[in-house]
């Protein structure tokens, strides 16, 4: 009897790391010390251009979009995703994200797949001028179904002590930028899947004239690597706080990063919605106050800037070929103690 026989097979896995050596080894950047193939994976970091380096961390997953990846045999996105949902988490408090690692689970090893979703987790890492620095890959036999995977990112990010971006800078009157995502991200699969696969039946490969593609190109489209628009802003002394909204939308995810006092008031209508949230919306009868709480939205970040900031701020973003929107400003929560107002 070997362990093969139980459904693991171990050099299967040596020869999946042999392959990845070489894509994980285009991501390094300066401070890497060792990557893929030891038992841990080794980073210094720059204490010339950190004083007092603080480490900043963030672990994530893709959710159910991997339904959408299996059903679709596309694996080459997700890996983005995985990525772009870690990254976007640390760059909000002025850091740089400079060493990543994952975690693919699955019941049977299948290399080109596997290839795929480390080809997409590489040109993530490159969107994000991140390491890919290690990770896991485990056969579970039994606990995933065939042709199934689970994908965990966990990242490390480094700013300096003095630099953190609290929020504690934000004043009334301040103006807040949202900049625009690529559809849904990778947040609401769950009752995106349930309204346009199970409620009404759509087929993946149907072709939808209002989004323009079939549904399964849209609900893969990778979400958006905000890192270096960010960093611009930050390294710029432009930011006074940042949001990444994910699950949760812009009600819950926006005030985590505002000081107690103060709220947003929201424009409605001041920037594009992509269609796909319109439909979701129609198709499923969903309540805008449901929408918000549960997509983006067709934003991705949200920024606070200073009124005489404003047009540098707009003009950094758009020169990362970003959409930018000036959505709405900052006041006194007043006896309401609302955050977040939609107007």
């Amino acid at each position: 009897m070997k362990y093969s026989d139980a459904g693991v097979n171990i050099d299967r896995g040596n020869a999946f790391v042999e392959r990845i050596k070489s894509a994980a080894r285009s991501t390094l950047r300066k401070g890497v010390l060792s990557g893929i193939g030891g038992f841990a994976g080794l980073f210094e970091i720059d204490r010339k251009k950190y004083r007092h380096p603080v480490i900043v961390t963030s672990t994530d997953g893709v959710g159910t979009k991997l339904k959408i990846a299996f059903a679709m045999g596309v694996h080459d996105t997700v890996g983005i995703d995985l990525v772009a949902m870690n990254v976007n988490d640390v760059v909000v408090n002025g850091a740089e994200p400079v060493a990543f690692l994952d975690y693919i689970a699955t019941s049977r090893l299948k290399l080109g797949i596997a290839e795929d979703i480390v080809k997409g987790i590489v040109n993530g890492c490159r969107q994000a001028d991140c390491s890919l620095l290690g990770g896991e890959t485990a056969e579970l036999p039994g606990f995933y179904a065939n042709d199934e995977y689970d994908l965990a990112g966990f990242v490390i990010g480094v700013v300096g002590k003095n630099k953190i971006l609290t929020g504690s800078d934000v004043r009334p009157g301040d103006v807040l930028i949202g900049i625009g995502s690529s559809g849904l991200h990778s947040n609401g699969y769950s009752l995106a899947r349930y309204v346009l696969l199970e409620k009404k039946r759509i087929k993946l490969n149907a072709y939808i004239d209002e989004l323009g593609c079939r549904l399964g190109e849209e609900l893969l489209r990778p979400t958006i690597i905000y890192v270096r628009t960010i960093l611009a802003l930050f390294n710029g002394n432009l930011l006074k706080a940042a949001a990444h909204i994910t699950g949760g939308g812009i009600p819950d995810n926006l005030p985590r990063v505002l000081p107690g006092k103060y709220g947003a008031v929201i424009r409605t209508g001041s920037w594009q919605v992509p269609p796909v949230f319109s439909m979701i919306k129609k198709l499923g009868s969903v309540d805008q106050t449901e929408m918000l709480r549960t997509f983006n939205n067709g934003l991705g970040m949200i920024v606070v800037v200073g009124k005489d900031s404003v047009d540098s701020a707009v003009r950094i973003i758009r020169s990362q070929r970003q959409r930018a929107y000036v959505i709405g400003e900052m006041r006194h929560s007043g006896k309401s103690k609302r955050r977040v107002e939609f107007v």
